[in-house]
């Protein structure tokens, strides 16, 4: 029991120290192997045993995917089909940029390629109207994960994986807890700004000009709209597995932006692919570390102590939920997307189980708290990446991204914490009871 706190403070220890992911947890089971007694073939075995998956193909392709989208043009689109809608009720630019945020990020799904994206087009739009540019930075900002609860998302493929569950139901799942955040996030702006005199009124249109305005908008987005139906509705229907639709959604993005929207270029193209083995390299060096950890920490039953520490607390459901967010929001805050659901799902969903929790209610949980960790320090890639898009110090935007996390986020982690219908009710409609 001793060992097993030691490599998890010597986690936390090194992540602190800014050390790399992979090393951190390579490191702590290197330590649990010396001390424990565990053979090296077997771990190198079951890692590469886990690693060598069909399912994590989906991986390098959704990576592929939201960079191509990124620097196809698709974006662009999306904000100006949006901007149709909402773009002239007050406060409209923020609402356009939640929605475009979620509909990038359900296409792309990386928080850090919407935020790239949507952030580098609506920055000029936002200077234009007089928005004040700590609230827009920190509205792109807390934004950006959406791509981690609106599907696809790459990070609910981890999650169904290291989990064993179903990927279809996980990406229902966090359908409703996007939906609400989106509407949260809209409301929240509305009210920070109603009385800034500082937005100016955008022009006003006659019927004619908003229909034909419509029209192209509309027939342009409509190539990129297309793509999650696709891809969806693949999945859904059975016509594809996760791992067809991904390479799916690669093959339609790469015409689409080379021939429809014309902003792909070759090099584009081969710098996306470059960036893309990079990415997956990492990705996949991190999770053959992390699964033999994992595989450590099962074995020597870390999952039934903490049950039994968690019974010895309480036997309260509503308490056990709130003790595992925090747990979440803990870790959250000093590892990254990735790590955090590879680490916690093999964990946490027998550990709930055991409290009458549902695997499929604890995927909705934990992407609502890792998106709430990707705005959160000492971590908080999205806080920090936004610097660099929106070119607004973390000190400016530090109040307003505050006040979305209290008055979006954690309303909607309470909501899908404490009402699980929340998560469960479409996967119920559409595969069946749970």
């Amino acid at each position: 029991m001793t060992l097993i706190f030691i490599a998890i403070f010597m986690i936390i220890a090194g992540l602190l120290l800014g050390m790399y992911i992979q090393y951190a947890f390579l490191a702590a089971a290197l330590f649990l192997v010396a001390t424990l007694g565990y053979k090296t073939s077997f771990l190198l075995t079951y890692g590469y045993g886990v690693v060598n998956s069909l399912v994590l193909l989906c991986v390098p392709l959704f990576i592929a995917v939201g960079l191509l989208m990124n620097q196809s043009g698709i974006g662009k689109t999306l904000v100006e089909f949006v901007d149709i809608f909402v773009g002239r009720i007050k406060c409209g630019l923020a609402i356009v940029a939640v929605v475009a945020s979620a509909a990038f990020g359900s296409i792309a799904g990386s928080s850090l390629a919407t935020l790239s994206c949507i952030g580098s087009i609506m920055k000029p739009r936002f200077e234009e109207a007089g928005y004040d540019k700590g609230f827009t930075a920190a509205l792109v900002t807390c934004s950006a994960p959406l791509g981690l609860l609106i599907p696809p998302s790459a990070h609910m493929v981890l999650y169904s994986w290291a989990g064993r569950q179903s990927l279809l139901a996980c990406f229902l799942a966090t359908v409703g807890p996007g939906l609400l955040l989106v509407l949260l996030l809209s409301l929240t702006s509305y009210f920070i700004l109603r009385n800034d005199p500082n937005i100016k009124s955008r022009e006003k249109m006659s019927y004619h000009e908003f229909l034909s305005m419509t029209k192209d908008r509309t027939v342009s987005a409509v190539p990129a709209l297309a793509m999650p139906f696709i891809v969806l509705g693949g999945i859904y229907s059975g016509f594809f597995t996760p791992t067809e639709a991904a390479a799916v959604a690669v093959i339609y993005t790469i015409p689409v932006g080379f021939f429809i929207y014309k902003k792909l270029t070759w090099k584009n193209l081969y710098e996306t692919l470059i960036e893309t083995a990079s990415s997956t390299g990492v990705i996949m060096v991190m999770i053959f570390c992390i699964m033999m950890l994992s595989r450590i920490y099962i074995m020597e039953d870390l999952p039934g102590m903490i049950t039994e520490a968690i019974r010895n607390l309480s036997d309260n459901k509503y308490i056990i939920l709130l003790g595992t967010n925090i747990i979440l929001l803990i870790i959250g805050m000093i590892m990254d997307d990735t790590s955090a659901i590879l680490l916690c799902s093999p964990i946490f969903i027998p550990i709930l189980q055991e409290f009458g929790v549902d695997p499929i209610h604890f995927a909705a949980i934990i992407g609502v708290n890792i998106g709430i960790g990707l705005l959160s320090p000492p971590t908080a890639p999205c806080l920090y990446f936004c610097a660099g898009v929106m070119k607004v110090r973390v000190a400016e935007r530090l109040p307003t991204t505050l006040k979305f996390l209290f008055f979006a986020w954690i309303p909607t982690l309470l909501a899908v914490t404490y009402f699980p219908e929340l998560a469960l009710w479409l996967p119920n409609q559409v595969i069946g009871n749970m």
